[in-house]
């Protein structure tokens, strides 16, 4: 670890402060200001849409501007945007809030892309360590984005209005940080693009497997997490019940990240990925067995330590799939899937929590679980048949 990945792992953690502030508030904001019950989660798919519609223009940015230039452009729109959300809940305006999440998105896409980049701040043979690394610096998140928004939903006469000023303040926080790391230099601008066709890279089995483990874990992830406060508020817990549980939930996602590098390192990606998918069952089946406080915690921090697994191996998994030339519109492609999976999920989690309740919503959620499983063992078939051929 150097200077440049501590500072990305904060400034991780900093965006993770808005993302679980995000998802603590905006659900309820919507609840509150939308015209029917169903359209609550609207602003939470708002921020996903917004960044699977900016993940092309991020790519185009970073690969003629840099790294460095992209990110502070992203946490200076996640800066407006916040102020934007305050604007639109004192005024109460639905439709506003759902402009301002989508505008935030450009934030999430190019923030997305910082555990990329921790593998290329590093030296080649601790890569796995250095994503791993700053993707624990979300723990930053799971303590602060929960207590933001329990401590400053009152501040203004609006409830939550002053949370989103304070997450304004946290993107400014971000944007000084940025500025002091030391990124890659952007390409000449004369360079060549170079590598292959994006449908030649997208067509590998490890890029398809670490694209499905990846959106397909994180949109589970989404789909529980997002419903979550609004199925304790109906089950008559106090939102400092529900923050509790989410600051559990986003502990559990960021703190195997002091070790999942090393596991990933000594039993393979494939292997730590497995796992992640047996948490997520053991998730599900807790979430099934009733609907008391400790079984909302028990059941988030396991879906929390089942998505750290999954998505830290598909992260690592996707570095097989691309040469460094291609890396930015193969890192384009893998954050597309993720937040158009983002993007389904957010929606079906308010709807299908509001509409059939939180026992259907878990039953279904085993569906792409499934899928993910039989994806990891596929390739892993692939991988055997190809070492056994190299050998023969």
């Amino acid at each position: 670890m150097n200077r440049n990945l501590w500072l990305l792992a904060l400034c991780q953690g900093l965006f993770l402060t808005n993302n679980v502030t995000f998802i603590a508030i905006n659900g309820l904001v919507g609840l509150a200001l939308a015209p029917l019950g169903w359209m609550a989660t609207l602003p939470v798919m708002g921020y996903v849409v917004g960044g699977a519609l900016s993940t092309v223009l991020v790519a185009r940015t970073q690969a003629r501007h840099g790294r460095k230039r992209s990110f502070q452009l992203g946490a200076l729109v996640a800066l407006v945007s916040c102020l934007l959300c305050a604007w639109a809940a004192i005024e109460k305006q639905f439709w506003w809030l759902c402009a301002a999440t989508v505008v935030a998105g450009y934030y999430n896409a190019n923030a997305q892309l910082y555990r990329f980049v921790a593998a290329e701040l590093a030296k080649p043979e601790a890569r796995e360590k250095a994503v791993s690394i700053v993707m624990a610096g979300g723990l930053l998140g799971a303590v602060a984005g929960p207590n933001l928004a329990a401590y400053t939903r009152t501040a203004l006469s609006v409830p939550f209005a002053g949370a989103y000023v304070a997450l304004a303040g946290v993107a400014l926080l971000s944007l000084l940080l940025l500025s002091v790391i030391d990124f890659p230099p952007p390409p000449p601008k004369n360079a060549p693009t170079g590598g292959r066709p994006l449908g030649q890279i997208m067509r590998q089995p490890v890029f398809i497997v670490a694209a499905a483990a990846g959106a397909l874990g994180f949109g589970v992830m989404n789909l529980l997490m997002a419903a979550t406060p609004l199925a304790m508020q109906q089950c008559g817990l106090p939102f400092s019940d529900a923050a509790l549980v989410l600051e559990w939930h986003v502990i559990g996602m960021f703190a195997p990240g002091f070790f999942t590098g090393h596991l990933i390192k000594r039993f393979g990606a494939l292997p730590i990925m497995g796992v992640g998918v047996v948490l997520n069952v053991a998730c599900i089946a807790v979430a099934l067995s009733g609907v008391d406080l400790h079984q909302f915690l028990v059941a988030l921090f396991m879906l929390g330590v089942g998505w750290n697994f999954l998505f830290t191996g598909s992260t690592t998994l996707s570095l097989q799939a691309y040469r460094p030339e291609e890396k930015d519109r193969a890192q384009g492609a893998l954050n597309f899937c993720v937040f158009a999976t983002l993007a389904v999920t957010s929606l079906a989690s308010g709807v299908l929590v509001t509409t059939q309740g939180w026992a259907l919503l878990n039953w279904g959620s085993l569906l792409p679980v499934a899928v993910t499983a039989a994806a990891l063992l596929w390739l892993a078939v692939v991988t055997r048949h190809r070492q056994n051929a190299q050998v023969g």
